[in-house]
């Protein structure tokens, strides 16, 4: 007789009963999220992408440590990069711009070289929910995130649209203590034996 009617039971049924969310009864702790917008082209005034952040993140009840604009250019994404690292009331970077294929783009480029340990799911759980919004144009991102120093980075397409996507659904939850089974926030220094 074959395990497998008792291994589901026993393995796949526990799992497929857990539900994934936020449980409004337990504590959220806030994290400083600065965002980077990198762009030849962009300003204040037309920097939609970093103003869909901003106003996502500080909606969502976090704190907007703060926001930059830089050129698409190696050496001055790393530049600021380092300063929020080097900064312990940054938590969270939460990059936009310079992930796709034009010859100016080159934020993967920059941080991943930085990166101390790379969250490959990221580019996954994105790709996946960026799909069904623009369909298989997903694949003209190179979103990426991980983790250099102590420090979390998101380095998502420079679109609003896109920008939308990462945060309504992946960064909100995954930035939210209340998230279960799980979320980043127990991963931050500061919340460490805190938030579980």
């Amino acid at each position: 007789m074959s395990e497998s009617p008792l291994l589901e039971t026993l393995v796949l049924e526990p799992k497929a009963r857990r539900k994934s969310g936020v449980d409004p009864s337990l504590p959220f702790y806030p994290l400083s999220i600065a965002v980077l917008t990198i762009s030849d082209t962009r300003d204040a005034a037309t920097d939609t992408s970093g103003a869909l952040l901003a106003d996502r993140l500080t909606g969502a009840g976090h704190t907007l440590a703060e926001k930059v604009i830089v050129r698409d250019d190696i050496e001055a994404i790393r530049a600021q990069v380092n300063l929020w690292v080097a900064d312990p009331r940054v938590d969270v970077i939460v990059t936009t711009g310079g992930t796709g294929f034009s010859p100016r783009d080159v934020t993967p480029e920059a941080v991943r070289p930085m990166l101390r340990r790379e969250m490959e799911g990221f580019a996954v759980v994105f790709h996946q929910a960026s799909q069904g919004t623009v369909g298989v144009s997903t694949l003209q991102s190179r979103a990426l995130a991980g983790q250099i120093e102590e420090t979390f980075i998101f380095c998502v397409p420079g679109s609003t649209g896109a920008c939308r996507d990462a945060w309504d659904l992946v960064l909100a939850n995954e930035f939210d203590s209340r998230f279960r089974p799980c979320s980043l926030v127990g991963q931050i220094p500061r919340y460490r034996g805190v938030c579980a």
